[in-house]
């Protein structure tokens, strides 16, 4: 087997294309295609289905694939754990985020990592925790930004804040003239939540049903941009994290702060306890610490000591 056979095999198995994944890795399709010939060759038997319009893997792909992301992954640890050699923070560094964090942090924190680091290169995906999660513990990420998660013997969780949830209602609603609201004041309100294989939709429904509250739900979406514009427009009220508001205000909204106990989600940090960390990867997550809690970054704190 060859390196960058697995390379390709672990390519195809998520993209579920050949064109797509040799787009990913930047070879051409049909030299992609002979490279996973010449695997499926040496191991005896075809590793994907080939279907009208995707590719799956067979039960031997199955069994190969998570080898592969294992060995690619510590290759991967053998380069870095090299280059620390050099003395520099430099390299690559592979970030996750979620959906409704990776809009209001990573951008200004990217901006200023760059700042501090422009030797370091980063790669960021955008996933749903379950995906995050994945991908951690493949070795595809370094460092990812999450809240809530299942716990795992390769998954470490470095929790940095918590985040107060507010009401979002439309600025017509009676609710709106409210300085601070209440779970009892959303019994008869329509609800509008992310679908549910968002982390934050399930902190929410699991708020509600331990206020014993089942309301309407009237929409389930894939972004809070799309649930603000519909809260804008009197279809219904949401629940969102503060950091929504704050960056991205919606005209027709009103937020509102919740009378205490102040419901929060966990701001964490998720990393491989496994895995080699190297400089870039360990300044990504100091930096993006500081930026979840609000805090200084370590580099201006340095700077300015």
């Amino acid at each position: 087997m060859e390196i960058h056979q697995l390379r390709y095999l672990v390519a195809v198995a998520d993209e579920g294309s050949f064109s797509r994944a040799a787009a990913k890795v930047r070879v051409a399709q049909p030299s992609l295609s002979q490279q996973i010939r010449k695997l499926e060759a040496e191991v005896g038997q075809p590793l994907f289905d080939r279907l009208p319009r995707s590719v799956v893997l067979t039960e031997a792909g199955r069994c190969l694939i998570d080898y592969a992301r294992q060995i690619l992954a510590s290759i991967g640890d053998a380069r870095r754990c090299v280059d620390e050699l050099k003395g520099e923070v430099a390299g690559k560094v592979a970030v996750g985020a979620i959906p409704t964090i990776a809009p209001y942090v990573l951008p200004e924190l990217v901006v200023t990592f760059q700042k501090h680091y422009p030797d370091v290169i980063l790669e960021i995906v955008e996933d749903v925790t379950d995906g995050i999660t994945r991908r951690i513990e493949a070795g595809e990420l370094d460092v990812a930004l999450a809240s809530t998660c299942r716990p795992s013997p390769t998954l470490r969780r470095e929790s940095v804040a918590t985040e107060p949830l507010l009401a979002l209602v439309p600025e017509k609603n009676p609710l709106a003239k409210k300085d601070l609201v209440e779970f009892d004041d959303l019994k008869s309100q329509r609800f509008l939540l992310l679908h549910e294989m968002h982390c934050l939709s399930q902190q929410v429904n699991h708020l509600l049903e331990s206020r014993r509250l089942r309301p309407e739900i009237a929409l389930a979406g894939s972004q809070l941009s799309t649930i603000a514009n519909m809260v804008a427009a009197s279809i219904g009220i949401s629940i969102v994290p503060q950091m929504m508001v704050k960056h991205h205000a919606t005209p027709g909204c009103v937020s509102l702060p919740f009378a205490p106990p102040v419901p929060e989600r966990e701001l964490n940090l998720l990393y491989n306890p496994l895995r080699f960390q190297s400089k870039a990867a360990a300044a990504f997550r100091e930096e993006a610490a500081a930026a979840l809690s609000g805090k200084e970054s370590p580099s201006v704190r340095s700077a300015n000591a």
